[in-house]
């Protein structure tokens, strides 16, 4: 399951612009999981790593829009492993 809604997430960052914005926005370190979560992803920092080794080049950069989003959702992932 969890998987599944990292690829979903991956997925809305790519296609959402108004969504990535608003992750992207979240300034404290749990502001971006905490409002993933609220959206109905669930995943850890494996599952969303894993995801996102399956995507091109091409796709990371569509997603980040030419900025580094990842940085602000991939720390808040670290306390939901468990």
């Amino acid at each position: 399951m969890s998987m599944e809604s990292a690829k979903s997430f991956l997925e809305r960052m790519k296609n959402d612009e108004d969504f990535r914005k608003k992750v992207t926005e979240c300034k404290d370190t749990d502001g971006p999981m905490n409002f993933v979560k609220s959206q109905g992803f669930d995943f850890t920092a494996d599952d969303i790593e894993f995801a996102k080794g399956e995507l091109s080049d091409e796709d990371i950069g569509n997603i980040s829009g030419g900025t580094h989003w990842w940085g602000c959702i991939n720390n808040p992932l670290k306390p939901l492993e468990g």
